[in-house]
């Protein structure tokens, strides 16, 4: 699959996973996100690991993320999307999104969710609205499964 590598505004953006700074991107989502707060290591990994990522650079640090977890066919899940605070404002999670949502085989996909809690401007750029069958979806929840995981190792 063919690697996006785009100077943007000084940034660096790519696709390329050997450029991207996977313990970085840990960090920022283990100590910062509300929704990974607390992620192993290891589960972090697996998931950079077995998903389409998306990295903003500047100055060789990782100062933005995202992932598509994905079939590469039909449907994808887009998550931990961040840009750093103090990056925040350059057009950094726009220039990401429209990159990624440019890929040919993404443009294929039947489906893509995601969740935000404050972000639905940016996502309604790229097509993204409310369900429109709210009623049709379901989840498991588990919003405490690495405090706990990580209690019962102790």
């Amino acid at each position: 699959m063919e690697h996006i590598f785009v100077d943007f505004k000084g940034y660096t953006i790519t696709t390329d996973k050997s450029l991207m700074k996977p313990s970085e991107v840990f960090h920022w989502l283990c100590e910062i996100s509300y929704w990974a707060k607390g992620i192993p290591e290891d589960t972090f990994m697996r998931s950079f690991e077995n998903s389409f990522c998306i990295g903003a650079l500047k100055n060789g640090r990782q100062v933005g993320f995202g992932r598509l977890i994905t079939d590469y066919a039909t449907f994808a899940y887009l998550a931990d999307v961040y840009v750093e605070e103090t990056h925040r404002g350059t057009g950094l999670a726009s220039k990401m999104m429209e990159l990624l949502f440019d890929l040919e085989w993404v443009k294929n996909l039947r489906g893509i969710k995601l969740a935000t809690l404050d972000a639905h401007a940016l996502y309604r750029k790229f097509g993204f609205h409310e369900p429109k069958f709210p009623e049709r979806l379901m989840e498991i929840s588990r919003p405490g499964i690495y405090t706990a995981r990580q209690n019962n190792s102790e």
